[in-house]
């Protein structure tokens, strides 16, 4: 693929999956992992960390919030153990 009449595009179509069984390989992690993959985890990672909403569509480069929150926006362990703690911390307040 020419990469001056595709800018962005890599030279070799296969060089991202093959560099990314590469790397996983090296770094001893799933090699069911993709690019994609990494993308959701990095998305839950930013709303985990309490990344304002439009800051994260920003970075994923979305203009409609419902895909953002419906595709990438997981909850993960953290999250629910925070919220049980919030909850739990409210109960004791009242």
């Amino acid at each position: 693929m020419n990469t001056e009449r595709y800018p962005g595009y890599p030279i070799y179509i296969k060089l991202i999956p093959n560099r990314m069984e590469r790397l996983l390989r090296l770094a001893n992690l799933d090699h069911e992992l993709t690019p994609h993959t990494l993308r959701h985890t990095h998305t839950s990672l930013l709303a985990q960390a309490d990344v304002n909403l439009a800051l994260i569509m920003e970075r994923l480069g979305h203009e409609d919030e419902e895909t953002t929150r419906r595709v990438y926006l997981h909850v993960t362990k953290e999250m629910k153990k925070e919220a049980s703690i919030k909850f739990s911390k409210l109960m004791k307040d009242l």
